[in-house]
């Protein structure tokens, strides 16, 4: 290219989306490229989606279409998970040029010189592989924001949830390679990245497909590496929770004491309905190995209310469950229907009604469990906390337990790992007095 072009990356969806934009992003630099805004005016426009709801689908083809009614003359390249389950949908969206699914999405830069070399073509490119032959895909990246990177460690999920349209979208489990991986993060921790979140589509899968290989291995390998900061896991299934597992995650140094676990339900009849690889029993015995492991330890969670056939006792097990569990905050979403997937055909579908009372019951009891677990933090006072942004004169960043903290301070305190003392609770969060300075 002769000329310096201009690129915005636009992302929807789940912290792996955010990662491979940010890999794109530095693909296309490497390239010439100067990446803005994605709200800037740009020659280029990529658009990297989700489909794990129907709105999220609409989201994506509104995105699009504002993209190019703001800019017409711009190209726009979709990618993701939205490309990759609908392709020819997506094609159909005004001013889209070119579609790429899943299987190699840093094909958008080579796609995006095409373009800008050739021309508009008469009808966009539509470039979807198979997602259940494809290899992992290599990409990396070397930059953060803030104080925290995500890293990509795993693609794909063979788990088969009921309500679930990701893995027609992902396809099965692929691992990034162990020294890829540390490679990786070993260059992030030279740039200065304080906190590491290593994540996936299905992150307790790592390994799977590695003969012999479990993500304990790879935390192991990661812990081993000198200068680490802080090392979090994403979402994680509680099946994984087992004594073993636990016993070796616990000898860490490095491993963060907050897990976030995607529970769905506390019901088991509702988990079955869901093709869950846990019961309730299960799933709180393994909270209570990380509870005995982790003196410190917080949770965080998913529930998906209102879901086919679920009856009040089943919701009034999910509430239970919560309240044993003592979940820092929980994420609740009510059921969605999804077509293609075997819950949209479930009988027992519940109303919209139902559903949005039992939402606004389980937030209620989620906002007084943060509460108590803020009340708890309390005891012990002196905390480390990782300070991340400034706003009104109050310095805001986490604790390794994810309890969130904001100290005064007249100046940002941008990637300071500092003492603090707690103080009170406002606003759903703690406040703090800074001890070191």
């Amino acid at each position: 290219m002769q000329k310096s072009y201009t690129v915005g990356v636009l992302t929807l969806g789940c912290k792996v989306n955010q990662y491979e934009s940010e890999a794109i992003a530095e693909a296309f630099e490497k390239e010439g490229f100067t990446v803005l805004h994605g709200d800037a005016p740009c020659d280029v426009y990529v658009i990297n989606t989700c489909t794990v709801t129907a709105e999220s689908d609409r989201k994506a083809g509104q995105l699009a279409r504002r993209m190019h009614a703001r800019n017409p003359n711009a190209f726009i390249l979709m990618t993701g998970c939205f490309a990759q389950a609908a392709p020819e949908k997506v094609a159909a969206i005004e001013g889209v040029d070119d579609v790429c699914g899943n299987t190699d999405k840093l094909s958008v830069v080579a796609a995006a010189k095409k373009l800008l070399e050739k021309g508009r073509e008469t009808a966009p490119a539509i470039r979807v592989g198979d997602v259940n032959t494809a290899p992992f895909e290599p990409m990396e990246i070397t930059r953060f924001e803030r104080t925290r990177a995500y890293v990509k460690i795993e693609d794909g999920c063979e788990n088969r949830c009921s309500y679930c349209a990701i893995p027609g979208a992902r396809g099965r489990v692929r691992s990034k390679p162990l020294a890829d991986v540390v490679r990786e993060v070993e260059g992030l921790v030279r740039g200065g990245c304080r906190e590491v979140v290593l994540t996936g589509i299905e992150t307790a899968s790592w390994g799977r497909d590695i003969p012999g290989a479990d993500l304990a291995d790879l935390l192991e390998a990661v812990d081993a590496i000198p200068g680490i900061g802080r090392v979090r896991l994403g979402s994680l299934d509680p099946s994984l929770m087992k004594e073993k597992f636990v016993e070796r995650i616990a000898a860490l140094r490095s491993l963060t004491p907050h897990f976030h676990i995607s529970m769905q339900s506390g019901s088991s009849a509702v988990l079955a309905a869901m093709k869950r690889k846990y019961n309730r029993e299960q799933a709180l015995a393994g909270i209570r190995r990380l509870r005995a492991a982790f003196p410190r330890l917080e949770l965080t969670t998913d529930f998906i209310v209102g879901f086919p056939g679920e009856t009040e006792a089943d919701f009034a097990e999910t509430v239970s469950f919560a309240k044993e569990a003592e979940f820092l905050s929980m994420h609740v979403f009510a059921y969605s229907k999804r077509e293609g997937t075997v819950a949209a055909s479930l009988p027992g579908q519940l109303p919209n009604a139902i559903k949005k009372e039992r939402s606004a019951a389980l937030m209620a009891v989620g906002a007084a469990l943060r509460q108590q677990r803020l009340e708890k933090a309390l005891l012990e006072p002196v905390r480390q906390v990782l300070f991340e942004t400034y706003e009104n004169g109050l310095a805001v960043g986490h604790t390794d337990s994810f309890l969130e903290v904001a100290a005064p301070a007249p100046a940002p305190l941008h990637a300071a790992l500092l003492t603090v003392r707690l103080q009170e609770i406002s606003g759903g969060r703690l406040l703090a007095r800074i001890e070191e300075v």
